[in-house]
């Protein structure tokens, strides 16, 4: 796996140079809490149950870090499955009670962004309840009080941009002043749609492979680093 040393940030357009960096955007589903594992485990299990036929990599693959919305229409339009009144509320709901007993925080996290020196917050596809769930429980929602974002907040969720500029106009940083930390190809996409910095985080549990760091460099993330002890560099570099 590429650590952050081996992946060159893009070169700017010429006669351009990056503004420093104002703000530092983090996804939280697999950036800050380890919960892709267990919340893509409990949505397969929920559509198998309503007759789609999938497994969990296919659901990993398609999407990690897409809005419930999204997923449902994917799942209508691709197999032919229209989910019963409920149904998202039902996994919603059984992805809450798995993270009580197992969901921790990604390691290192919240050393790494209380010594970040820069202004942060969290954008991310989860619904406010669950990110108010999953940060209380890590004990990482102080680090971020006032200054979390969902989809649920915009028109469209990623891979559209909407979500990561509305971030960044409430915290009144021009776009290409932000650095977002993703570890989905459609959060990437969306970085890169917003015309904002982005560096792939490959430290979650669900990345458990070598084609990670390709299919988040592919997706336009300029460099890549599982291991939070690396962001000072990943900063610098940005």
């Amino acid at each position: 796996m590429p650590d952050a040393s081996t992946l060159l940030d893009p070169l700017p357009a010429p006669g351009e140079t990056a503004p420093p960096l104002g703000l530092v955007i983090f996804d939280c589903d697999g950036v800050l809490v380890d919960s892709e594992p267990i919340s893509l485990a409990r949505l397969t299990a929920g559509l198998n149950r309503i007759g789609v036929p999938i497994d969990v990599e296919t659901v990993r693959a398609r999407f990690a870090g897409t809005s419930m919305v999204s997923i449902m229409e994917h799942i209508a339009r691709d197999y032919g499955v229209t989910a019963p009144d409920g149904f998202v509320e039902a996994v919603k709901a059984d992805t809450l009670r798995a993270f009580d007993t197992e969901l921790r925080a990604v390691a290192g996290v919240a050393a790494a962004v209380a010594a970040l020196g820069l202004p942060s917050c969290v954008a991310s596809s989860s619904d406010p309840v669950r990110l108010r769930h999953s940060l209380g429980l890590t004990g990482l929602l102080a680090l971020f009080e006032g200054r979390i974002f969902s989809s649920t907040m915009v028109a469209r969720g990623k891979p559209a941009p909407d979500l990561f500029l509305h971030a960044a106009a409430t915290m009144g940083v021009a776009p290409d002043a932000c650095l977002v930390i993703e570890d989905s190809v459609p959060g990437v996409t969306a970085a890169r749609a917003a015309g904002m910095r982005v560096v792939g985080f490959s430290g979650g549990g669900h990345w458990n492979h070598d084609p990670a760091a390709a299919d988040l460099t592919r997706a336009g993330a300029a460099r890549i680093f599982r291991d939070y002890g690396d962001l000072p560099a990943v900063l610098a570099a940005a």
